[in-house]
């Protein structure tokens, strides 16, 4: 007997697999239209919008969230126009679905290529950040598939209605308002129904911290695509511009702490000035960062208040204003370091030389590697994808910020002229 949980969700998954059948049929006028609307009705039902998110900050508060999750929670008006920005970036761009590549001819006269198409039915579990809600549900619809949204209890209020927007204009473009559904209770039960649905659900897609990626990997019953954490790294090199690798560390830590693409870990070439070192760990400091260093960064900034760092600082996602530094001897130093304690996300080298960006580039195994840039680009809308549904830290199907072919997969065809196989 089914039990309460797994019957509510055992209906949204019948309602998302007839709505991803139509949304396969769905031309791409029709589903850009629909996130235009839907960039429409956000920006119009703004004050709604942020009536909603006060109640849910106002329980935040109640129930001691910590100031990165509300930081992540918290909506204004700049946060909601790039949502609906968001949306509109992803009706510019090419409607993957149905798009043919690799067409060659065989011996035999056939030809064989790769046609792509939707994965079907997603299902988003995720935390905190109501924007997921829009940006998830937008690339699913122009990818042509159905999306069933599992946001936090801490959003509920928020993620309702922003889900209302999009059912709306995808209603009135004649297009199933159950390609995009949003789960609407804060039953915990509802997870787990998420996870055991394998028989409507084809892909699971969790953000959020890291027990709830490894709870998600642990029970799905559904593949995954995931990463757990966001520990990434910022390696000055000996041939830096220091003027350039200042900068881009401080956005890189600074610009915002509780997010994955944030830099936790700063690298330094031992040969970069003791005086550039200072500067760049009292800029940190004087933004409220503190500074965790190994033996020889103390010694360099010594009366400059750097605490010790641990074995555990290499291995942390703080999501906070604090930042563990190492002097290194070398590039292949650095690179070691990031292969032991990286999280496979995303990784920087600040330096002039090419010959060590290049290596850089190519060595690191993470699934963004940047040379001369902020970490915080790695990213579905700075990438040009429009939004992003996440990050892939996997090496299977897709990796880095899945946008619209991530959510797509390849199935082969076949042109023939009547031929037979002898």
């Amino acid at each position: 007997m089914e039990t309460d949980a797994q019957s509510i969700m055992n209906k949204l998954g019948r309602q998302a697999k007839d709505a991803a059948k139509a949304m396969r049929m769905a031309n791409t006028r029709s589903k850009d239209e629909a996130l235009l609307l839907a960039a429409a009705v956000m920006r119009r039902e703004m004050n709604e919008i942020l009536a909603a998110n006060a109640l849910d900050m106002k329980a935040a508060d109640e129930n001691g969230l910590d100031s990165a999750m509300k930081d992540r929670l918290m909506l204004n008006g700049d946060r909601v126009e790039a949502m609906a920005e968001g949306l509109e970036q992803i009706a510019a761009l090419p409607d993957p679905v149905g798009a043919i590549d690799n067409l060659r001819y065989r011996p035999s006269g056939i030809q064989v290529g790769h046609m792509r198409v939707p994965l079907g039915v997603i299902g988003i579990i995720f935390e905190s950040r109501p924007n997921v809600t829009a940006d998830a549900a937008g690339l699913c619809l122009k990818s042509g598939n159905a999306a069933i949204l599992r946001g936090g209890s801490e959003a509920i209020h928020s993620n309702r209605a922003i889900a209302a927007c999009l059912r709306r204009a995808l209603v009135d473009k004649g297009l199933s308002q159950n390609a995009v559904q949003l789960v609407d209770s804060t039953d915990r039960a509802l997870v787990g129904a998420l996870l055991r649905s394998d028989s409507y659900v084809d892909v699971i897609i969790p953000r959020g911290g890291k027990s709830l990626i490894e709870r998600v990997s642990a029970e799905s019953r559904v593949p995954v695509i995931k990463h757990l954490d966001g520990i990434c790294h910022v390696y000055i090199d000996a041939a830096a511009n220091t003027e350039m690798a200042r900068n881009i560390a401080l956005n890189a830590k600074t610009h915002r702490y509780g997010v994955c693409n944030a830099m936790e870990t700063l690298l330094i070439h031992r040969d970069v000035a003791t005086d550039a070192v200072q500067s760049l760990i009292q800029a940190m400091l004087d933004k409220g960062v503190e500074v965790r260093g190994c033996e020889q960064t103390i010694a360099r900034c010594a009366g400059m208040g750097v605490k010790e760092a641990s074995d555990a600082d290499w291995a942390t996602e703080y999501l906070a204003p604090v930042l563990s530094v190492r002097i290194v001897d070398s590039l292949d130093m650095a690179m070691d370091h990031i292969d032991a304690y990286g999280s496979g996300h995303t990784e920087t080298i600040v330096t002039e030389e090419y010959e060590a960006g290049n290596r850089f580039l190519r060595e690191v195994d993470s699934s963004s590697v940047m040379w001369n840039a902020s970490t915080r680009f790695a990213d579905g809308f700075e990438y040009g994808l429009g939004a992003e549904i996440g990050i892939s830290t996997d090496r299977l199907h897709v990796r880095g910020p899945v946008g619209l072919e991530g959510l797509t997969t390849q199935k082969w065809i076949v042109l023939g002229h009547g031929e037979i196989r002898g």
